[in-house]
This record gives C-alpha cells, sequence and structure tokens, in this order.
C-alpha cells in the first residue's frame, strides 16, 4: 500500500473526507490558540463546562426546528452566555469559588440538555448532539466553521494585548482600564462561539478537546504567547488529520479518533517535550547545564 493510499487517496477521493479535513482545519486555527488563552488564564476546565452548557440550548434548537444547524447554534450560544453569566453572578454574589459554581451549573445544563432531547428525539440524535459527526459536515457547518474562525482570528489581531493581559493578570487590566469587563465579556463569547461551531463535527462532551488538548501540548514545546499559539494550531491540525485517517482506514468514530489523537499529542509532550517535560526535568540536555 503505498503512501499516496494511506495519507492522500482518503482526502482526494471522497467530498465528505475533504469537507471534515476543511473543518478541523478551521476549528484548528481558532480553537487551540482561544484553549492557550484558557490554559494562560487557569481556566482549562471553563472550556469543558461551557461545551456543556451550550446543550440546552441547543436541545432547545432541535426541539423547535429538528436539525436545523441556525436554530441550533442560536440555542447553544445563548445558553452558553447565559450560563457564564449566571455562574459569574453566583461566584460575586457568594462565597463559593468559581470552579465549585461551574461544576453545578455545567452538571445542571448537561443534564437539562438530555432530558430536553429524550422528550422528542431518540437515542441516534442524543448520540449525535453528544458526540457529533465530524464526516456529516455539510456546507452549512463548513460557513458557520469560516465564519467564527474569522471573527475569532480578527478578535485577536484587533485584541492582542488586552486579550493577553486579561489572561495574565485581570486585576492589573482593571487597574488600568474601565473596559475590561468588556474584553472579559468577549473573551466568553470566543469560547461560546468557538465550541457552538465545534458541536456540529465533535458533539458537546468532545468539543473541547481540540480547544483545550493541542494548547496544553504546546506548552511543553514553546515559550512566548504567539509562539504557544502557533504550535496549538499546529498541533491540532495534526491531530485532525491523523483522526480523520485513522477513523477511514480502520472505521472507528472520527470525533474521538481526532481527540485520541490530539491526546496521544499531550501524552508525547508531557514526556519529550523541551520545556517542563519529564524529560526536560529529569534528563536535561548537558549544553543546558553549562
Amino acid at each position: 500500500m503505498s503512501l499516496y493510499t494511506i495519507l492522500i487517496a482518503p482526502f482526494a477521493e471522497y467530498g465528505f473526507m475533504t469537507k471534515a479535513l476543511l473543518g478541523c482545519i478551521l476549528l484548528s486555527l481558532s480553537s487551540a490558540p482561544l484553549g492557550v488563552l484558557l490554559m494562560l488564564r487557569q481556566m482549562s476546565l471553563m472550556g469543558d463546562a461551557m461545551a456543556h452548557a451550550v446543550l440546552p440550548g441547543v436541545a432547545v434548537g432541535f426541539l423547535l426546528g429538528g436539525a436545523s444547524l441556525p436554530l441550533m447554534s442560536l440555542g447553544g450560544f445563548v445558553a452558553g452566555v447565559m450560563i457564564a453569566v449566571l455562574v459569574g453572578l453566583a461566584t460575586r454574589s457568594t462565597t463559593l469559588k468559581e470552579d465549585a459554581n461551574l461544576a453545578a451549573f455545567y452538571l445542571m445544563a448537561l443534564s437539562l440538555g438530555v432530558l430536553l432531547i429524550s422528550l422528542k428525539g431518540n437515542t441516534v440524535d442524543l448520540m449525535h448532539l453528544l458526540f457529533g459527526s465530524v464526516l456529516a459536515v455539510d456546507d452549512a457547518s463548513l460557513r458557520l466553521m469560516a465564519g467564527v474562525s474569522s471573527f475569532t482570528l480578527i478578535t485577536f489581531a484587533l485584541f492582542y494585548r488586552a486579550l493577553l493581559t486579561e489572561a495574565f493578570d485581570p486585576v492589573f487590566l482593571r487597574s488600568v482600564c474601565n473596559r475590561s469587563g468588556v474584553f472579559h465579556l468577549l473573551f466568553l463569547v470566543l469560547v461560546v462561539v468557538n465550541l457552538v461551531a465545534s458541536f456540529q463535527a465533535l458533539g458537546t462532551l468532545m468539543a473541547v478537546g481540540l480547544m483545550m488538548l493541542p494548547a496544553v501540548a504546546s506548552r511543553f514545546w514553546a515559550q512566548g504567547f504567539a509562539p504557544m499559539m502557533l504550535v496549538a494550531a499546529g498541533f491540532g491540525l495534526f491531530a485532525s488529520t491523523a483522526g480523520l485517517l485513522l477513523s477511514y482506514h480502520i472505521n472507528v468514530p472520527s470525533g474521538p479518533a481526532i481527540i485520541l489523537s490530539a491526546g496521544v499529542i499531550y501524552l508525547i509532550s508531557l514526556l519529550f517535550g523541551r520545556f517542563g517535560s519529564v524529560r526536560a526535568r529529569y534528563f536535561p540536555f548537558k549544553h543546558l547545564n553549562q
């Protein structure tokens, strides 16, 4: 079997594979760099919580219009923003920490979403919304992903310093800028819209995987915000391609294959990465000690 048959033919000969790869490329270019911001802000688990938070809105859109991508996307966006606002209000109004409030709200959101889907849908509908179907990405999904990716990258370009400062030191940003709350809200909106764009391909349970795993892995290979974003995007692209090829050749679900590929990249980075890995900590190169 030639390299062309293994690596190129699936994407060259099948339109659904081409669309799946294009969708994953768009998601990787925006979600993975955004995951770096979440990691730097020590809010890695927030991505997971927000991925669950969009499910009730997606479920309401499904109940109203069936498998209507615009309705489900709009519902998911509204639900995600509402949960983010409620978590913020609960954290500011009580002594409970943000992570505890996130856990409480995302568990309630996940349960509510599953119950709503069960009212009209069946097991297949539930599995599709929870785990996605990247090989079923169509033109409407690609337009949504392209729009979200463009919006995210343009926002990064325009508000690079403010978003970076908000991630590293939000207290300092509040002291020098009276619009710090706007940038925090913008950051939350970016997280929600990227998760909404990802759910069609990866499902609400796994959408955060392409956002966080490449970002965490990039920390072992790069120092500095911009290099980490570039490495994270590259890891996302590689994991997407590898996962799609794996799903094609051995006939396994594509979404889990992509996230598992990203997980393998993380484990390799954890063990052998250039900065802070097991290898770097316990077996540093000799020239670095001189």
